[in-house]
């Protein structure tokens, strides 16, 4: 075991955990912050998508020990404490969530992609969100919903 200091939506949180273990556990399992699921293990799916230092990354494959030197992680939690991020009401006006499970990703990447570009194309917005899936095909849905949160 060893003990980790990590930057998590502006707070610093200690945890003592094995070398090796994934920054998604740590974040589930250690911290509570449930938010950012697991969904394949092996960086494929996006379910699991944080920002670190504003990039969107896949945490079920991060090591914990590649973070405690200061970077800023954010996960959904830490986007708004009420639900009322941009990309959270648009998310909520185009109903882009059927079963919900890819949501969270969904959102983070979408987050990364306005961040960087606050007017992306349709062809754009499919490009930066094609490597998170959705079990349920919601993918119009979720298209929309970034639309409508670049126009916020």
């Amino acid at each position: 075991m060893a003990s980790f200091t990590l930057d998590i939506n502006t707070t610093k949180h200690t945890v003592e955990v094995a070398e090796g273990t994934s920054l998604l556990w740590v974040l589930r399992e250690h911290l509570g912050l449930t938010g950012t699921k697991f969904g394949c293990g092996i960086a494929q799916c996006g379910a699991c998508i944080i920002h670190v230092d504003n990039i969107p990354l896949k945490a079920c494959v991060l090591p914990v020990e590649n973070f405690a030197a200061g970077q800023k992680i954010r996960t959904i939690e830490g986007l708004s404490e009420n639900g009322d991020h941009p990309v959270q009401k648009a998310w909520i006006e185009a109903q882009a969530p059927q079963c919900g499970y890819c949501q969270s990703g969904q959102i983070m990447q979408a987050v990364a992609l306005l961040e960087e570009n606050p007017t992306p194309s349709r062809e754009e917005i499919k490009s930066y969100m094609n490597g998170v899936l959705c079990r349920c095909g919601t993918y119009l849905r979720i298209i929309n919903a970034v639309e409508l949160a670049s126009k916020a």
